[in-house]
Formats: structure tokens, sequence, C-alpha cells
């Protein structure tokens, strides 16, 4: 029987993948499974009891942000929030220009966004970034045009962890007159992001990677930016998104918000000193290694390594008999190229990339599975080297 089955000598390290539902999210949620199921959109007390809690969530999120809870848009999760920002962005302001400025290392849900507009004759200037994955606010600048209407860059990138200089970069779109849209799937709970302090215009998360259930996300639409419906039927989301709303899991993701905010600075020094352990850890134990990413302009909880002369494939297979749950980078490519396009871009030597391993910490991770994930690391290299 595989290790996994057992879930006493389970150790998750893949957090960036999702996150393990919390108690207390389950707890708010079942109401709303189970007697108070109305729909939203009714006159009855059922249907108000559903609208009121959804509006308190909304409000949660909102104050997480420092912004209006008129700014929330409800969603299914991080990758419709990020085709709602850049599909609908584009096409309402076509009228000013066909030209986005993206990264080469955004998630696929924006990549997969600009190569689809570019189908129907958009242009898309794809950044490069340095060898920790950070890109350039110069070069953002440079590459506004007359005809750009929108720039997207994440916040913190989802397989080598690097924050961005979302700040700078926003600066110049706000000079520039250009909207600023920010995938911060990963970064939204993991670091304090207001929207008083950071010029973004659109911002995209998703509750699953913040101790919140599956299929539930929210877009932050700044007041006054125009953005047609993505979704359309009914009235709901101010006739932006229709749909019958998630109540359950749209209360789930307002408690995981919640209780993420309350516990952020606390979180966010637990989990950096968690990473630097792990990584010095790894350092130390393993030769032949080298740390992906920026090495303190990071998420929290991100560390990707890469092993030199070890497959990664194989190597997560060992880890995951032993219990170990890792990945080789982003969940949603699992199964396509053996090196990440990612790594790539940072220029990662062949040797090196290959045997890249992404392990992600949360608030559950605690020291002593650091060590037993690294005693692991370092017996499986040592046989795949042999």
């Amino acid at each position: 029987m595989n290790q996994i089955e057992n879930k006493e000598k389970v150790i998750y390290l893949d957090n960036a993948a999702t996150t393990r539902m919390s108690e207390e999210v389950k707890e708010a949620m079942n109401p709303y499974l189970e007697e108070k199921f109305g729909n939203a959109s009714t006159m009855y007390g059922y249907g108000e009891k559903s609208r009121q809690a959804m509006e308190k969530a909304r409000k949660t999120i909102a104050d997480t942000l420092e912004a209006k809870p008129s700014e929330i848009f409800f969603t299914s999760g991080g990758s419709e929030s990020d085709n709602w920002a850049v599909k609908c962005i584009a096409g309402e302001y076509k009228h000013k220009g066909k030209h986005i400025i993206t990264s080469k290392i955004e998630h696929h849900a924006i990549l997969n966004s600009c190569k689809y507009l570019e189908e129907l004759g958009y242009e898309v200037t794809y950044l490069d970034v340095d060898e920790y994955g950070m890109v350039s606010p110069e070069a953002v600048y440079r590459a506004i045009r007359e005809d750009t209407t929108l720039i997207t860059i994440m916040f913190g990138n989802n397989e080598v962890g690097t924050i961005e200089p979302v700040f700078s970069i926003g600066k110049i779109a706000r000079e520039k007159n250009v909207l600023f849209h920010t995938d911060a799937v990963q970064a939204y709970a993991q670091v304090p992001i207001s929207v008083r302090y950071y010029p973004v215009d659109l911002l995209s998360a998703s509750a699953h990677k913040f101790h919140g259930p599956k299929g539930v996300g929210f877009l932050y639409i700044r007041e006054g930016v125009k953005i047609p419906s993505f979704i359309h039927g009914g009235s709901q989301e101010k006739g932006k998104r229709a749909g019958t709303e998630n109540i359950a899991g749209i209360v789930g993701m307002g408690k995981a918000a919640e209780i993420t905010a309350k516990n952020m600075r606390t979180g966010m020094y637990r989990e950096t000193m968690l990473r630097n352990y792990l990584i010095e850890k790894i350092m130390h134990e393993i030769p032949d290694v080298r740390v992906n990413g920026h090495r303190t302009k990071r998420l929290p909880g991100n560390v990707s390594v890469s092993f030199r002369g070890v497959d990664g494939a194989s190597l997560l297979i060992l880890l995951d008999e032993d219990g170990i749950c890792a990945s080789g980078g982003s969940a949603c490519n699992t199964g396509e190229s053996r090196i990440s396009y990612v790594i790539k871009e940072l220029g990662v030597p062949e040797d090196y990339a290959a045997g890249t391993v992404r392990m992600t910490l949360c608030r559950d991770t605690r020291r002593a599975d650091i060590d037993a994930a690294v005693e692991s690391l370092k017996r499986n290299i040592e046989r795949l080297r042999d």
C-alpha cells in the first residue's frame, strides 16, 4: 500500500497546489450546505439569509485588501478571474489599442488568455525575467506604447516564489494611464496586500490557496474601471457574472480570509523561518543543488530547488513512497514537459533543471516535517545518483 493512503505518515509540502480546508471553514460552510440552502437572488427569508451571508463575506474580503465591498466580485477561482480580467479588459478598451504587456513566467491562465487574444489580432509583449524570475519595471516602462491597454504581472510566482515589483510596475501603469492587473492567487493571504498602497486596478485570488474551499475565488475591480460581463445570464454580481451564487463556497472563502488576515504577521514570520530552515538544511546536507527564485523577495512558504544529475519525476515518486507530497512545479502542468517553462526562463542549467522540486509550506507545517523531508530527499537523491 502506498504510504499516501496512511494519513498519519503523510507530510504535505505542496500547499501552492492546494491547501487543506480548515475546520473553522467547514463549520462556517455547513449551515449553507444543509438548512440555509436558499438562493440569494430570491425574495423570501431563506434567500435573504444567503444574501446576507454572501455580503458579509464580501465585506470581510474587501477589508483584507482595504478595498470597498462593491469592488469584490465572486468567481469560480483564479483561472476564471484571470480570464475575465485579461479578455474583458482587452475587449472593453480595444478602441484605444490592442497591445498587452505580460511576462514569460505567468500562470497559464494568463499566458493562454493572451494567446487567445493574439488569435483575435491583439499584440502581446512577453517580458523576459532575470535569473531570479524578477520582472524589471524599466522593461515594463520601455514596452508601453500608445496602444497599450493592459499590463498583467503576477504578484508572486507560483513555481519559484519570487515576489514581483508590483508597486513600481503599478506606479508606471498609473503614470502612463494603462490598466494594471495582478494575479495574486499565490500571494493573497501569504503577504499583506492593500489596494490603497499597491496601485493595481484588478487582482485575482482563489480560496483553496488559503485553506478555503475549491471552486471559488474573486476578482477585485477598482471602482471606475469599466469591464464587461464574462458570463452572461442573470443579474448576479451586478450583472457582471451570471449564475446562482455558490453561497457555501463564498462563506467558506470569507471565513478563510478572516482567519488568515488575523494571523498574517505571525504566520508570515513562522513560514519564513521554516522556509529558510528548509533551504539551509538542503544546501548543507545535499551537494550539487541550487535554489530557484529570489532568496529574500519570495513568498514565505515557497522553496524551489534543483538537484544536479537527478530526474525530478523519479525523485517525486520516491518521495511519495516515503509519504512526502511535493511537486516539480505548477500542479496545472503535471505530465507536460519534464522541465518547467518558468525554470527555463530563469536560465537554470539543464543538468539541474531536470531535477527541480517545489516544496511549499503552510501554517500546519512543522519543523519535524522538514527534517523528515530532507532526510528522504538526501537518501533518494543518493540512490538516483548512484
